[in-house]
Parts: C-alpha cells; sequence; structure tokens
C-alpha cells in the first residue's frame, strides 16, 4: 500500500477512535481553563481504551455518564462495553481525573470470521487473520470469550471475532481487545463482516474495489454519511459492513461509510502509538497516521532522547495541531520497561500492592484482568471492585514502568491474575544500586547469593529469578542480563 493511502488509512481509523491513548481540545468551541479551585479542565474528545468501569475510565480518566453508547455495531448502553475497547468520549474532564461525558462513541475495527490464529505464550505475542486482515497480539490485548492459548492453532471459520485496535504501518492492526463467539452466534451487529480502510482497484463499472488487499463488491450497498457511489474514488478511506460470499473471499457491502477530518487547527492534542517513517534531518515521524514535527520547544520526559527515537518505538505526544502537523511540545515514552511476576504481600492503600517485595503502584489507566474472566456480557465490574478484588495471596503478572521517585516503585499498565504454584519470583527492570552483596531494582534490595555479579553496573537492565527467606529476605537464585 502506498504511504499517502496509509496515511488516510489510519486518519481515518482515529476518526473512528482507534488509537491508544489520544485526547484532544481546543478549535471548534472546546478547550481548557482554570476553575475557581485551582483545577485545570479541558474540553473536546479523548480517544482510548477502556480500562475500568464506574462509570467508564479512558486515558485515566473516570468519566461520568448516562449510560448510553452511540454505535453502528449494535452496542447502546455501556454495560455492553468491555475492558479494551475503544471509545471516544466527547466532554469535558479535569486534572484530577474526573471528567463528564456528553457522548460516547464505539466502532468496531474488525468484524468477520477467524481463519487462522498463532500464539507464543512465552514471549505473548501472536497474529489472527479475519476477512483477508492480520491482526497483531500482544500481551496488553484483552480477550473475552476464549483466551488466546485456547485460539492458537484453531480451525479455520470456527469462529468469529470482533476488534478493536490501532492501524499499523504495514497494512496490518494491532489489537487492543478481542471478542470471540462460535460461528453463528452474533455479536450485537447486523452485519458480520466489516472492515477498514482505503479504496483501491476501483471498477465503477463492475461495482468493485479493494479494501486492504481484500475484494469488494458494493452492487447492493447502501452509502451513509452523505457518501455516494459516485463519491468513491482510490485513495478515499472507508469502512464496510456486509457478509463474505460462499467462498469466503468477497465481502459483499450492505453498508459504507466514509469518515471527516478528526482535528482542527489549533487543537490541542495528546497521542499516543508507534512511531514510523521517522526522519531525522528533518525532525519529524509518524504516529497513527499523524505527522509529528520535533522543535526547539520539544521536552522528551521520562529518560527518553530526540536520538532514542526509532521506528517501531511507542511514545505518547502532546502538542499543537496546526496545517495538518502536530507540533510537539511533550513526548514521553509510553510502553512498559518493566515487568513482575510475583505474590501480594500486603496492601499499604487502596492504590498501592507490595508484590513479593516491590511497591506497585495503581493509577486510574492501570488495566486490571484476570486470567480467566467471566463470559457473561451484561456484566460491569467496578474500578473499586476491580482493586478490591486483589487479594493478599494472590498471584500477578504486571508490566509498568520502572520509576525512581520514593525510593523507586513499580507504576503498573496492566496487572494480570494467574494460578501459579511456584515459590519463585521474577523481575526485569534497571540496576538503580549495586554493592558486592546486594543490588536494587525498582526498589527492592536483592541479596547475592549464589549469583555473579561480575560485569553488571547501576543503569543495566537485568532479568531476576529470587525467592524469599523465612527470614524476609529477597535472595537472587539467577540473574542475567536482558536483551
Amino acid at each position: 500500500m502506498k504511504h499517502n493511502a496509509l496515511a488516510t488509512a489510519i486518519r481515518f481509523a482515529l476518526g473512528g477512535a482507534l488509537v491508544s491513548v489520544l485526547a484532544a481540545c481546543g478549535g471548534g468551541g472546546s478547550g481548557s481553563s482554570g476553575g475557581s479551585d485551582g483545577v485545570s479542565t479541558s474540553s473536546g474528545s479523548s480517544i482510548g481504551p477502556v480500562s475500568g468501569f464506574g462509570s467508564v475510565y479512558v486515558n485515566g480518566t473516570r468519566f461520568r455518564t448516562d449510560g448510553s453508547v452511540t454505535s453502528d455495531d449494535g452496542i447502546e448502553r455501556e454495560t455492553q462495553l468491555e475492558k479494551g475497547m475503544i471509545l471516544k468520549v466527547r466532554g469535558s474532564w479535569g486534572d484530577r481525573g474526573e471528567g463528564e461525558a456528553q457522548r460516547i462513541d464505539y466502532d468496531d475495527t474488525l468484524r468477520g470470521p477467524l481463519t487462522a490464529a498463532t500464539w507464543d505464550d512465552v514471549d505473548n505475542v501472536g497474529e489472527l487473520t479475519v476477512a483477508g486482515q492480520t491482526v497483531r497480539l500482544d500481551g496488553q490485548t484483552v480477550f473475552k470469550g476464549l483466551s488466546p492459548v485456547e485460539l492458537n492453532g484453531v480451525a479455520p471459520d470456527t469462529y468469529r471475532v470482533r476488534v478493536s485496535g490501532w492501524p499499523l504501518a504495514d497494512g496490518s492492526f494491532r489489537a487492543s481487545f478481542v471478542g470471540v463467539r462460535a460461528i453463528g452466534v452474533d455479536f450485537d451487529d447486523d452485519n458480520d463482516v466489516e472492515i477498514e480502510g482505503v479504496v483501491e482497484n476501483l471498477d465503477a463499472e463492475a461495482q468493485t474495489f479493494t479494501l486492504n488487499g481484500f475484494p469488494v463488491s458494493y452492487t447492493s450497498a447502501v452509502f451513509d454519511d452523505d457518501l455516494s457511489a459516485g463519491d468513491l474514488q482510490n485513495g478515499l478511506a472507508v469502512e464496510v459492513e456486509g457478509s463474505l460470499n460462499a467462498e469466503g473471499t468477497v465481502l459483499i457491502a450492505r453498508e459504507i461509510d466514509d469518515e471527516d477530518d478528526l482535528f482542527d487547527d489549533d487543537d490541542d492534542v495528546e497521542i499516543a502509538g508507534s512511531v514510523y517513517d521517522l526522519n531525522a534531518a528533518s525532525r519529524t515521524f509518524f504516529v497513527n497516521g499523524i505527522q509529528v514535527q520535533v522543535d526547539g520547544g520539544t521536552e522528551f520526559d521520562d529518560g527518553l532522547r530526540e536520538s532514542d527515537l526509532a521506528d517501531g518505538l511507542l511514545v505518547k505526544v502532546e502538542g499543537e495541531y496546526r496545517n495538518g502537523v502536530l507540533v510537539a511540545e511533550k513526548i514521553e515514552p509510553r510502553d512498559g520497561d518493566a515487568e513482575l511476576e510475583g505474590v501480594i504481600e500486603s496492601r499499604p492503600d487502596s492504590e498501592t500492592l507490595i508484590v513479593s517485595g516491590v511497591r506497585v503502584v495503581l493509577t486510574s489507566a492501570t488495566l486490571i484482568e484476570d486470567d480467566d474472566g467471566d463470559d457473561d456480557d451484561d456484566s460491569i465490574t467496578l474500578r473499586t471492585r476491580d482493586i478490591e478484588s486483589l487479594n493478599v495471596g494472590d498471584f500477578l503478572e504486571i508490566e509498568g514502568r520502572q520509576r525512581s521517585g520514593e525510593g523507586g516503585f513499580l507504576e503498573a499498565i496492566t496487572i494480570e491474575r494467574e494460578d501459579d504454584d511456584d515459590d519463585g519470583f521474577e523481575l526485569e527492570g534497571r540496576i538503580t544500586a549495586l554493592s558486592d552483596v546486594t543490588l536494587t531494582v525498582m526498589g527492592l534490595e536483592l541479596q547475592r547469593g549464589s549469583a555473579d555479579f561480575s560485569g553488571f553496573q547501576v543503569g543495566d537492565e537485568v532479568e531476576v529469578e529470587y525467592v524469599r527467606t523465612s527470614g524476609g529476605e529477597y535472595v537472587i537464585e539467577e540473574i542475567e542480563e536482558d536483551d
């Protein structure tokens, strides 16, 4: 796919609420101001995955809602949403994590029969193939219905899926949420297949085109959003819903929509995604179809430097949208840089856990998932219940950011409860202190035991397996450099 077409496709997907973390304000009547109590408030659109309910948590803000959802995919109420689904919330919010939602929109990225699935349970990565589209999975993808392990190598056309995710530079998608049901069991939609992308190979006479390489026939399609058959042209970004032909090789379109531009000039924007098309000479790169410009006023945070920017790096960018370009004011890394597997030993307060000696801090954006969640489609778990469900003795897998403040801790991005009978613990992080007999990672001082510290120094990334002794000390069993 040509770059311009790809950028258009990704920009369209953004407009359909398909971006990991985005908030826009200013322009068109939206903006920010300081309240009388000193709290800064913003209004506009916040787009990102649901991390909790009560009403809904998006981008670290708890948005109070009236319970309704606007969607073309059969979802009409908040109780039909799932964690990981990407929403567009229009409303206002303050810097203390509270907001008011005026409208919530949801749109599937892809929907259709699953023809192939793979999963590597060691590296926590995998792929799905849906209507000819490649969907990439990772440790932050939320699954509902079946786990990725259960899907691995499944027979074609046994299940159908709905995917909420982000478009990638190579034309594939990265899933934030995957819902799985047996073939013949509907979701909430009328059309069983949905694909989004850019029109190519248009044949107006035959009324066909391809979308992300997949053939589409629109002889009986209804056009929405002021779009008509005569408006179709190569390079136009559209969403097509319908069903597959008997051979599964052509999408028979029933509905075709286009999408408006996402931002106005002078919008204040916060966006996160993977860097691609980096041009170090011009100090530009793309994130989710948006060109980002670095200049002398750009601030780099959390240890990131401009020289660290590289294709594939996940970052969050804050700035101002001007003439089709996001001028960056601040850029920070968004990927987790540390991991922990261990047991909850105590809960000092409602937002803090001590997990195998490491202080873990939860934020309103932390996603809490059970290894095997319940399948009740109408159930809603309030975020307070999510947190309260974490009990002393639970074994957790945690991904997050290693923080140096207050002696060092792990800021959790995702928490997953696991069944584990092993007495050992594991962590991956950066050494912050080192002596002949101890080293410190994420604020946890680890005794050397029989481990060899030669060759290690402060700042090294390490993988550590360790245990807790009856005396309460944490002792290393194995340590190696983290590649």
